[in-house]
């Protein structure tokens, strides 16, 4: 099976800096160009490691999509959810 770099994510991967990744070839060069001491991270091998699968063999994109998502947010704060008011039922 011939690696297939152009599969395209189903939603376009959007950087820090504004740019999109759109797909795992862009992703692949993405990680590639990253500092050594970055590039070297767990989270960012994860995210390699899948995009081969997904590329070379014919792995489930949506995997390679979520590990790109989850290594570009590394070490950023979870959005905290707005907690449900809660209403006192009158009887």
């Amino acid at each position: 099976m011939k690696a297939d770099w152009s599969r395209a994510f189903d939603d376009p991967i959007t950087l820090p800096d504004g740019r999109e990744l759109v797909t795992l070839r862009q992703a692949g060069e993405y990680i590639t160009k990253l500092p050594k001491a970055e590039h070297d991270a767990p989270h960012w091998q994860l995210a390699m490691r899948c995009l081969i699968d997904a590329a070379a063999r014919g792995g489930i994109l949506m995997i390679a999509e979520i590990a790109m998502r989850r290594a570009i947010n590394q070490g950023k704060p979870k959005p905290r959810k707005k907690r449900e008011k809660g209403y006192k039922i009158i009887r």
